[in-house]
């Protein structure tokens, strides 16, 4: 035994390794795009959430393809808040940071708690790294004491995922491709999380690739094992399963739980699902998930605009499918006229937009709220369209379910909104069977007609949805188009007193829905009282848990959370006036705010955030406190 080896054994024999028992953790990861850091956090998110922790997420990613390395700009963070607790949202503030380099601290120290975990690949602070991130020359925020208040585990992950694969046959390109795994094999010792299932991701995801499955199994390991060496420290974290209740869960991201929402109302109508768009972000996945699917009939068409992508799916529709489409705001702009058509032929069609920051191409790859407006009144004319609005990445399943059952029951258009947040965000979702979900009843129009008699297309029934008359059904022929249509015959009409009817008729049977949806409730707190939080969208879990922390130090303070924003249910206005101050919170600069004060005449307050990432509860806490004081 040498000096080292003597020196190890001594010293491993006489540390006892401690283990701190956490409620929840919330875990940052930074690095460069390349450098794999959704994957680890995506790996690390399946694990824990297998473990029965209950988990939010939150990806946050450069709009550039290839984003400029080792700069700001070209950060990519994954935020990870797993618990034994009820978890709501992201986390305001991370436990551990881990950054593969000098920008991916520079961009994120603010989001670190005081005495938090820093873990640092020593091999990103190099001079060209630290020039990158625009620190003054000869500053290394590693060895000028500015970390002081945290602790700074310093690992050379570059140089030990090298070495660990130096017999692999790899180049050092490929090598180095390879070092987030060992960082997430380190943070699996910190947390006491088991390898198997990202060793079984990795054998699935390069099976044509035996010797890049040895390579990152290799390094997973050695990240690991790092952990029982005399180099890292000796201090472990257990975080406990969450009490949930009994069933079956997966981790969900909000547009795979869209997607699936989806398929579940084709397959619950009955009707085959076709789904026409053109890619943009941040809904692009729900094109990817779709695709995935086409044993349960489902027709994915990639167009090559916005405009073919939404009148394909109309004309999916007038054929008797469930006519899909979906976008964000810019693409959502160029279907405007093509939403009015299908409002004026009086087709079922779902149009989800997937919110980001704006305008035009704005801030691609970040969240907002800024579409609402878009959604309500974006259109030429009198143009009324239901609009409801999905709240967490599972709500994003019965949202489109929802869109779906409106959208056939009332023979409309319908909107769905979500936003970046929860597209990309992941929780644990109790996932329903298809036992659970009620069947959507489709009827289409027969010819049940006497001889002489003309068939009415735009004749109502009680909820002044027409007939669905599939084409080339002997003796339903009917004219279709965007011009007016004259009442119950649809023919052509230029009537000044048809059209006003037509406009009424189509407002009435959008207002009528709010006779066929749930009354609004109180999420947390009480029915009336001194403050209320009306939320809508992605802002749930922040405002949950601000709201909860409230309630629990004395304040008097309720939130209510609103799904159906085009019409309201109709007790929201009793709700409104029930408390003496209203706080409407938006990732936008007051959007509801604005409808709220017109239909129901209360001088509600505004609280905005217009910097492409959610609110932090505390941000929300720090408003409540300052209106109830």
């Amino acid at each position: 035994m040498n000096l080292y080896q003597s020196l190890r054994f001594l010293i491993l024999n006489n540390m006892s390794l401690t283990t701190e028992i956490k409620t929840d953790v919330v875990i940052l990861f930074a690095g460069d795009s390349g450098d794999g850091i959704q994957l680890t956090g995506s790996q690390f998110t399946t694990t824990a959430a297998l473990y029965g922790n209950d988990i939010s997420t939150f990806p946050n990613f450069p709009a550039e393809i290839r984003a400029p390395q080792g700069t700001i700009a070209g950060v990519s963070g994954f935020q990870l808040h797993f618990g034994s607790i009820e978890i709501f949202t992201a986390g305001d503030a991370c436990d551990v940071l881990v950054v593969m380099n000098a920008a991916a601290l520079k961009a994120n120290m603010k989001q670190l708690k005081a005495g938090g975990i820093i873990i640092a690949n020593t091999d990103g602070f190099d001079p060209k790294n630290l020039k990158l991130a625009k620190y003054p020359d000869g500053i290394n925020p590693l060895k000028d004491g500015s970390l002081e208040k945290f602790k700074v585990y310093e690992i050379d992950i570059t140089k030990i995922t090298r070495t660990a694969l130096a017999d692999s046959g790899l180049g050092t390109k490929e090598m180095d491709r390879s070092k987030n795994m060992f960082v997430l094999g380190y943070i699996y010792w910190m947390y006491n999380r088991s390898l198997d299932k990202s060793i079984e991701f990795l054998k699935e995801q390069f099976k044509k690739r035996p010797e890049l499955i040895d390579a990152n199994i290799k390094v997973l390991k050695a990240g690991f094992n790092y952990g029982d060496t005399v180099e890292a420290p000796m201090h472990r974290f257990e975080v406990k399963p969450a009490p949930v209740s009994k069933g079956t869960y997966r981790s969900i991201m909000g547009n795979q739980a869209l997607a699936l929402g989806l398929i579940a109302a084709a397959e619950k109508s009955g009707l085959p699902l076709f789904y026409g768009t053109y890619p943009i972000t941040p809904a692009s996945d729900i094109l990817h998930e779709l695709s995935k699917h086409k044993n349960f009939g489902v027709k994915t068409f990639q167009a090559e605009d916005e405009i073919a992508a939404i009148t394909s799916a109309i004309g999916a529709s007038f054929g008797g499918s469930l006519g899909i489409t979906a976008s964000s705001g810019p693409g959502i702009a160029l279907k405007g006229e093509a939403i009015g058509l299908a409002l004026m032929l009086e087709l079922p069609l779902v149009i989800v937009n997937v919110q980001r920051g704006g305008p035009s191409t704005g801030l691609p790859t970040k969240t907002e709220q800024a579409d609402l407006l878009q959604a309500l009144y974006g259109r030429n004319g009198e143009s009324p369209v239901p609009v409801i609005a999905a709240y967490n990445p599972s709500d994003c399943f019965y949202g489109a379910f929802e869109a779906c059952r409106l959208a056939l029951e009332f023979m409309t258009p319908v909107f769905l909104l979500t936003d970046g947040y929860i597209a990309n965000g992941a929780e644990p979702w109790k996932f329903p069977s298809a036992a659970d979900l009620p069947e959507l009843k489709v009827s289409f129009a027969k010819n049940n007609l006497k001889e002489g008699e003309a068939f009415l297309p735009y004749k109502r029934n009680e909820k002044l949805a027409r007939p669905w008359a599939i084409p080339g059904t002997k003796g339903l022929e009917h004219r279709i188009g965007g011009i007016e249509k004259e009442n119950e015959t649809g023919n052509i009409s230029y009537d000044p007193d048809n059209h006003e009817l037509m406009v009424k008729l189509r407002q009435e049977k959008v207002d009528n829905i709010a006779n066929y949806i749930p009354l609004q409730v109180i999420d947390n707190g009480k029915e009336k009282g001194k403050l209320l939080v009306l939320g809508w969208g992605s802002t749930y879990g922040s405002i949950k848990t601000a709201i909860k922390e409230a309630i629990e130090e004395g304040y008097d303070v309720s939130h209510a959370h609103v799904k159906y924003l085009n019409p309201f249910p109709k007790n929201l206005g009793d709700i409104l006036k029930s408390f003496d101050k209203v706080l409407i919170p938006e990732i936008n600069n007051g959007q509801l705010i604005k409808v709220i004060r017109d239909k129901f005449f209360v001088d509600a307050k505004g609280l905005n955030k217009i910097q492409g990432m959610p609110f932090t509860s505390q941000e929300l806490k720090n408003k409540i406190v300052e209106m109830l004081k």
